[in-house]
C-alpha cells in the first residue's frame, strides 16, 4: 500500500508540472528564446565567378609566420565579401626557390571554413579541383595561411565582417609594417 500511495503523488506532481509547462509555453507562443522567431534563412552559396588572373601590382603581401620561408599574397583586385558571407580571394604562394601555388579561394567566417575553388594553372588560367568541399580552418604550419587571413583580416573575433574596403586597407597597413 504505500508502495501505491508514493506513486499517486508521484503521478499528480508530474501531472501539476506538465499543465504549469504547458501553460508557460501557452503564453510565450511556443518561444523559448528572445528571438527564435526570427528564423534565420537556410544558408545558399551564391554561384561561383571566377576573377582574372592576378597581375603582379596588385598582390599585397601578408605574414604567415616570423620564419617562413615562403612568401604569402592575396590579390587585392579580386577580393570579394559576397551577400552569401564567404570572403572571396586568390591567394599566391611563392617558395623562396621561386615555386608558385597559385588558387581562388573562400573563407566562411560563421564557420571558420574554407574552400578551394580553383587553382591556377601556368599563370593562364584557372582550373577547378575535384575536391571543392568545405574544410575546417586549422591553425597548423602547414596551412597557416588561412588562420592567419581569418583572423587577423577576414573575421576579426567578436564583430561584424569588415568591408572589403577595410579588408584592403589592413591588409596593406600590415604590408607597410613589414
Amino acid at each position: 500500500m504505500p508502495a501505491l500511495l508514493f506513486s499517486s503523488r508521484w503521478s499528480a506532481a508530474g501531472l501539476a508540472l506538465l499543465l504549469f509547462t504547458a501553460q508557460l509555453t501557452g503564453c510565450t507562443g511556443g518561444r523559448t528564446a528572445l528571438f527564435e522567431g526570427e528564423v534565420k534563412p537556410e544558408w545558399k552559396e551564391a554561384a561561383l565567378e571566377l576573377p582574372p588572373l592576378p597581375v603582379e601590382k596588385d598582390l599585397i603581401p601578408f605574414q604567415v609566420s616570423p620564419g617562413a620561408s615562403a612568401a604569402s599574397y592575396v590579390d587585392g583586385r579580386s577580393l570579394r565579401l559576397d551577400s552569401d558571407g564567404i570572403v572571396r580571394f586568390t591567394l599566391l604562394v611563392r617558395a623562396a626557390g621561386g615555386a608558385e601555388n597559385l588558387s581562388y579561394e573562400g573563407i566562411r567566417c560563421e564557420t571558420a571554413e574554407r574552400k578551394l575553388y580553383a587553382m591556377g594553372r601556368a599563370g593562364s588560367e584557372w582550373v577547378l579541383p575535384r575536391n571543392a568541399e568545405w574544410q575546417r580552418i586549422s591553425d597548423n604550419s602547414l596551412n597557416r595561411q588561412y588562420a592567419v587571413l581569418a583572423k587577423e583580416f577576414f573575421c576579426l573575433p567578436g564583430s561584424v565582417l569588415p568591408t572589403r574596403d577595410e579588408i584592403l586597407g589592413a591588409l596593406r597597413n600590415a604590408a607597410s609594417l613589414r
